[in-house]
């Protein structure tokens, strides 16, 4: 293990949050709010600490799968514990355990809450809150890639740990260059965001918090009543672009370079499309009763539909008193997830189409077992690495939901809360069902719970591996 390389990185992913967190500081300085000063002296310190940590300069500055899978997992963890600091000097979540969990729901673009009230906060932590999805949406270590070259060559070791989804291509030669339009596709679309929300009739504050929400696929709102609030045009942009951010990033990019033919090949966006409006028309049909017209049965459908695929989480009604076909509709739209290469998270549709696949694949292998049938997607064959990792990922996603499941039924809620507790925080959701219905929030868990919850928040969004690589003793011996 090099150390040195991933001390380095932490350094990194510190002065970076201490510029983050000037965002939360400005905002509260515009508010004339005392908590900005607390966001200042905790920029300071992550940027000093993390001067101090680059201060030497690293030898063979390589990254391998170990360091990448190393350096990911501990830089989410260290932007997290330093990242929770300020609502607990500002005492706005006095436990640090509850400033821990929101701090890394925010991060990892869950959105699942511990506040019962948000709309007491000082606008410096509503802004710090919803800032953090957005950083975290598309990967911190790939935000910083885009500026600085790191460790040379070998980073797309690091962005192969931090995206989501089965497999990282490099869109260009460069890691630098593709971390770059990554990041230029994200701006483009928060900025339109923006825009749009400004133009109908939003406050610019809530605009921006919202947005960065909605582009990172969070979920944090502003208000208690999440979107309820909101005029109903100001509802549909958000839907609109809650689910363009669950496209996976390749799409765009196909969009830049004029290759328009690429985008409709990608099976992965066809079926994420085929889902999300198939099951919206189906719920919009069987909750029509609960509203007084069917567009807006539909604009809650899809709605819904779109916050609970792409991982968002927001809300703009109960949908815990929707009929219990429409429910377990929005149960599986956890699972599956978004597609690969975006902001969402979940299991994603990518690598349920290549488990669909496989299945009449094996069928046909017991009648004929020296057959070769070849798997592919998008015109690709796909190799049996792909398959495997696949299929090993499945088994590891089921062991940690059902553990986390019967850890947390120590707090003696019901099966249905504690199931979509661990379902919404696996996936980064945010909202579940019953207790944690959008309506409440993951307050009454005890500390060990919580704990729990945390680490399934950080493995979902780092897709398992780099955090549970870190419990490996052979992983830490030094090379």
């Amino acid at each position: 293990m090099k150390y040195s390389t991933i001390g380095n990185i932490l350094g990194q992913v510190l002065k970076f949050e201490g510029i983050f967190l000037l965002l939360p500081f400005f905002t509260g300085m515009i508010y004339g709010e005392k908590e900005a000063y607390t966001y200042l002296i905790i920029s300071i310190i992550c940027a000093l600490f993390g001067f101090l940590i680059t201060l030497k300069k690293v030898r063979h500055p390589q990254i391998f799968n170990r360091e990448g899978f190393v350096a990911v997992a501990l830089s989410w963890i260290v932007l997290s514990i330093f990242g929770a600091i300020p609502f607990v000097m500002t005492d706005e979540i006095p436990s640090y355990t509850d400033a821990l969990f929101e701090t890394i729901s925010g991060f990892t673009t869950t959105g699942a809450s511990i506040l019962t009230n948000v709309e007491v906060l000082s606008h410096a932590s509503l802004m710090w809150r919803s800032f953090t999805h957005w950083v975290g949406g598309m990967g911190v270590l790939v935000f910083i890639m885009s500026f600085l070259p790191l460790m040379g060559g070998s980073t797309i070791n690091l962005m192969k740990a931090e995206s989501p989804g089965p497999s990282v291509s490099r869109l260009v030669p460069h890691v630098k260059d593709t971390a770059k339009i990554l990041y230029r596709i994200y701006f483009f679309i928060t900025v339109i965001e923006i825009v749009l929300l400004c133009i109908f009739g939003m406050p610019v504050f809530d605009s921006l918090t919202l947005t960065f929400g909605t582009v990172g696929t969070g979920g944090f709102g502003v208000r208690n009543d999440s979107i309820a609030g909101y005029a109903p045009v100001l509802q549909n942009i958000i839907t609109v672009f809650m689910i363009l951010s669950g496209v996976n990033y390749v799409a765009y990019f196909y969009i830049m370079t004029k290759q328009f033919k690429e985008i409709f090949k990608v099976e992965e966006i066809r079926v994420y499309f085929g889902i999300i409006f198939s099951s919206a028309i189906f719920i919009a049909f069987n909750i029509r009763g609960l509203y007084g017209t069917m567009e807006e049965a539909f604009r809650h459908s899809f709605f819904q539909v779109g916050s609970i695929i792409t991982t968002c989480g927001y809300a703009t009604t109960d949908f815990d008193l929707w009929p219990e076909t429409s429910k377990m509709i929005l149960v599986l739209l956890m699972f599956i997830g978004a597609c690969a290469g975006s902001t969402g998270g979940g299991f994603k549709i990518s690598r349920l189409l290549i488990l669909c696949k496989s299945i009449p694949k094996q069928l046909s292998l017991v009648i004929h077992p020296r057959e070769v049938k070849v798997i592919k997607m998008d015109g690709k064959s796909i190799d049996h690495n792909t398959l495997r990792a696949t299929n090993v990922y499945l088994a590891i996603y089921f062991i940690i939901l059902l553990v986390s499941t019967l850890l947390i039924s120590v707090d003696n809620f019901n099966l249905t809360t504690n199931f979509t507790a661990v379902a919404s925080t696996l996936n980064n959701i945010g909202p579940g069902l019953d207790v944690v219905g959008p309506t409440r929030n993951f307050s009454m868990y005890s500390d060990f719970s919580k704990y729990v919850l945390m680490f399934d928040m950080l493995a979902g969004r780092l897709e398992l591996y780099p955090l549970l690589v870190l419990f490996m003793p052979s992983l830490w011996r030094r090379n």
